[in-house]
């Protein structure tokens, strides 16, 4: 969940700084961007340079640096719009304080001020004031305002004594986020089978037939699901090369055969099925085990239909919302009407390959969506990544309302 976040961690001036080194690394290994704020009394506790090194980034305090004997200015209103979402840790009685008083006397708390995402804020203090009514009310106006309160743990504390007030453990901070973010994601509780690439069909040991995916596309769509809280099995033909979030179960195979069985051991259990993969439609009749030999004289392939995935999956759906893909060269819209029909889909998706800048292994392409009910949407040539997010906001608009 945390993967490609952009994260702003504020650091206040308590004891349990030092273990934001921890958090940090937990946070940068996740897959996210970090970026530190801290409050000027806190580098007494963890050192800037501690953080910048681990965050790859300057770590600000204030509202100006020197730089080569020129002041820059750290402009927190930019800093506080680039953030997906902000984490206080530790959240001092003083800070959070001030926080729900609207007080701005130093960087860290302007640029809360100007936030316009999610806040969490993890309390560390001794448990006296942690227990004392005026932090009480500052934990409960945060809250009001819909900061998110990750609660203070029981422990030894730094007066030695034993009680309710220990900041989280970074782990433990982790989690509560990672949980947060899944239970309002708008796909959270939804399983996605989606298809990507190609399939080879053997010849030979050496030889297949094929086609130019390259499954940039499929791709994009199981990122983009899993991004959206999805569980997303992704079963995939031969590709090269493309990144896939961490929480996508890929199943891997070669031949429409093997695409078939893979799909239809998962079908029953998922909740949308987009069938993005470009399966081969023929194969040959018969496969050598050894390898055929060059001819001087005409040689003929002898092919069959390969076993259709989408049609079988609409004969035997149940509730499901099954998406096709279609690649047409011309009559396209006709053509993918008819198979929508045909093959009992909810929502069809029609390829362009004529557009300029839209080829086989291109990172953009261009796409017609259209319903069961004959109504389309065109959309303009944009990267895959950005095609990937309007088809999964519309199947979340048409099944997810």
């Amino acid at each position: 969940m945390l993967s490609g976040k952009k994260i702003l961690l504020g650091i206040s001036a308590g004891i349990a700084a030092y273990k934001t080194a921890s958090l940090v690394r937990l946070l940068v290994k996740s897959g996210a961007e970090v970026r530190v704020v801290m409050t000027p009394d806190a580098k007494s506790f963890v050192t800037p340079l501690t953080l910048s090194t681990l965050t790859n980034h300057p770590v600000l305090s204030s509202f100006t640096d020197t730089d080569e004997d020129h002041a820059v200015w750290n402009n927190h209103v930019t800093l506080g719009l680039w953030a997906d979402f902000f984490v206080l840790a530790p959240a001092t009685a003083n800070t959070l304080a001030k926080m729900a008083q609207g007080a701005s006397d130093n960087f860290l708390l302007a640029t809360y001020l100007s936030l316009k995402c999610p806040v969490y804020f993890a309390p560390a203090m001794d448990l006296d004031m942690h227990a004392h009514p005026a932090t009480q009310a500052s934990f409960a106006r945060l809250q009001s305002y819909g900061n998110i309160m990750i609660p203070a743990e029981h422990g030894e504390l730094a007066s030695g004594l034993v009680g309710q007030g220990r900041m989280a453990e970074p782990e433990n901070i982790m989690a509560f986020i990672e949980h947060d973010l899944r239970s309002k994601a708008p796909l959270n509780g939804q399983h996605y089978l989606i298809t990507a690439g190609p399939t080879f069909e053997l010849i030979d040991p050496v030889r297949y037939i094929g086609n130019f995916s390259s499954g940039k596309m499929g791709y994009a769509l199981a990122n983009r699901a899993a991004e959206l809280g999805a569980k997303v099995t992704l079963v995939s033909g031969p590709t090269k090369d493309l990144s896939l979030h961490p929480e996508i179960l890929k199943i891997d195979v070669i031949t429409g055969t093997e695409m078939f069985d893979a799909v239809s051991s998962v079908f029953d259990s998922c909740h949308v099925a987009v069938l993005c993969a470009a399966v081969a439609d023929f194969k040959p009749k018969e496969q050598s085990d050894q390898k055929i030999k060059n001819k001087t004289e005409d040689w003929t392939l002898s092919l069959k239909p390969t076993r259709d995935i989408a049609q079988t999956l609409g004969e035997r759906k149940a509730d499901q919302c099954l998406v096709g893909f279609a690649l047409e060269t011309q009559d396209g819209l006709a053509q993918a009407k008819m198979k929508l029909k045909k093959k009992n889909l909810d929502i069809i998706v029609l390829n362009s390959l004529g557009d300029k800048g839209v080829a086989f292994g291109a990172d953009t392409n261009k796409i017609t969506i259209v319903e069961s009910n004959g109504t389309h949407s065109t959309y303009p040539v944009k990267l895959k990544t950005e095609v990937a997010a309007d088809v999964i906001d519309f199947i979340i608009q048409k099944h997810h309302a």
